[in-house]
This record gives C-alpha cells, sequence and structure tokens, in this order.
C-alpha cells in the first residue's frame, strides 16, 4: 500500500507509534472490532482528506504574492481623516494629478504604513476609483485591437496596492505605483500580456510580452523564434523607432563586422553562453 507523503504529517495509521498499537491487539479483539474499526477508518480518511485538501489551499494561498494582503482590521488609528480633494478631478477614463500626488506621497517611507494610509483612506479611494476607469478604457481599446484578449471587469485584472513583505528587506507596505495586466487568459497564466503602469516620477510604463517565464514556456518561444521569426525579429531590432526608445545596438567584440545588437534592453540582460540546444554561431 502506498502512504500519501502528505497524510504522514498529519495524525497517520502509518507511524511506528500506530504500527505497535496493532501489533498488541489480539486476534480475536481484531475480529470483533473490524466494523467498528472500518467505520471509524472512513471517517479517519474523511477527515484527513479533509484537512489534507484545506492544507493545500492554505499553503497554496499563503504563497501567492497576488492575493497576499496584511491583516489590518484590528488596527486602531487616531488621528484626523484627511478628505479626498475637491479640485483637480477628471472625467473618467483620466488620471489626475490628485491620484499621482497620492501615489508620490507612498514613496516616502515616513507615510508609507499603515496609520497614514488609514488616516488618507478616502484619498486613496478617489486615486482607485479613477484607476479603475482608466483600466476600464484600457480593455475596452485593447478588445478592440487584440480578439484574444477577453472583455475582463477591472477588479479581475488589477493588482493589489499591498505589498507582499515576507521576503524583502523593504517593509514599506504598500506599493507606489498602479498597475493591470491581461492577457487571452486574464492577469494570470502562461500567455504574453499586455501591462501598463503609473507611478510619478518618470516611472509609468505600457509593456507587452512574457515576465520570467518557465522553462518549457521560454524554450517553446525561443523555438518559435528560430524557427519562423529570426528574420523579422531581426528588422524589429533595427528599425529606427526602436532604435529611438531603446537605444543603437551596442558593436560586438568581433573584428570590422557589422554592428549588432548584443540584447534588447543592453549588454546587462545579455546571456554569457548560447542557450542549451542552440549553436554559439547561430545569427
Amino acid at each position: 500500500m502506498e502512504v500519501d507523503s502528505d497524510d504522514l504529517d498529519n495524525e497517520s495509521d502509518f507511524g511506528p507509534h500506530k504500527i505497535a498499537e496493532r501489533a498488541s491487539v489480539s486476534p480475536t479483539k481484531k475480529r470483533a472490532s473490524t466494523s467498528s474499526k472500518a467505520a471509524k477508518g472512513r471517517s479517519s480518511i474523511a477527515t484527513k482528506t479533509s484537512r489534507k485538501s484545506a492544507g493545500k489551499r492554505a499553503k497554496k494561498e499563503a504563497t501567492s504574492e497576488e492575493e497576499y494582503q496584511s491583516d489590518e482590521s484590528s488596527a486602531v488609528v487616531v488621528g484626523k481623516v484627511v478628505q479626498a480633494p475637491e479640485t483637480g478631478r477628471v472625467p473618467a477614463g483620466q488620471i489626475s494629478q490628485n491620484t499621482f500626488d497620492f501615489l508620490l506621497n507612498l514613496q516616502d517611507p515616513q507615510k508609507n504604513d499603515r496609520e497614514w494610509f488609514k488616516l488618507h483612506e478616502p484619498v486613496y479611494r478617489l486615486a482607485e476609483g479613477e484607476w479603475v476607469a482608466f483600466v476600464n478604457a484600457w480593455v475596452t481599446t485593447l478588445v478592440e485591437v487584440d480578439d484574444q484578449i477577453p472583455p475582463l471587469p477591472p477588479k479581475d485584472i488589477i493588482h493589489r496596492i499591498y505589498r507582499d513583505m515576507r521576503f524583502s528587506n523593504d517593509k514599506t507596505p504598500y506599493k507606489s505605483n498602479f498597475s493591470a495586466s491581461t492577457s487571452r487568459s486574464g492577469r494570470k497564466g502562461i500567455f504574453a500580456a499586455y501591462h501598463i503602469s503609473i507611478k510619478p516620477g518618470g516611472g509609468s510604463l505600457v509593456a507587452a510580452g512574457v515576465w520570467c517565464p518557465g522553462k518549457n514556456e521560454l524554450q517553446t518561444i525561443r523555438n518559435v523564434i528560430k524557427r519562423n521569426h529570426a528574420r523579422r525579429l531581426r528588422q524589429i531590432l533595427a528599425e529606427p523607432g526602436f532604435v529611438n526608445y531603446f537605444g543603437a545596438p551596442k558593436p560586438l567584440a568581433t573584428k570590422g563586422k557589422e554592428p549588432r545588437r548584443q540584447s534588447i534592453f543592453g549588454a546587462e540582460d545579455e546571456l554569457k553562453v548560447a542557450p542549451a540546444g542552440v549553436n554559439k554561431d547561430h545569427p
């Protein structure tokens, strides 16, 4: 009989103490208690299965950065609540200076804490409302130009403002930007996505592509480029518009050959060796 390793973490019938207990029970007692044990066994299995499922769900929730949110319900904040500004408001689908001012405040570690955030919650709600309306307009445009993008509501593609501080030295609890991502499978998934973020100080961006793909996904992307799109990719990288945004190609250390881009964003992200399965002299 195989034993699920997850069950070994719970109270198990396969532990050494259980085996010893079984060895000490006489055959007569075993026969007399067969029905009772079977019933208890079924109950125990159901309980273990329930515990196992609940444990896995809890583990998944605990390790999901996107679902991470600090518990602020027990925090008691004393101070004057700052109301949302009445001036400088903009029509739906636009971002006001009020929103950028709020995000700029969150870049200050002295303000990026739960107390300050709680006292400025009306300001946050106004900024959040602007962002939701902006993302809704953005998705409407995306759906018109890319029929693979589903018309999801903003709440399904907007990233939380709460930071995951568990593995970071930066313990400020809030992000200083608003962002959203969507693809053919929504905010999550393995497919290339559209991403938009607003951040004061020149940190806003619109991007598209795959961020940190898994090993299998990355290999698939490389294979498709090598097989069908290598020439087209080279043409895109050489276009004046691309060079204007990302800079001219830095020449490789070759003898008198035409300069070629080392990588899309500069030499710092260039692989030191060719990927597995790719000839080092591949054009």
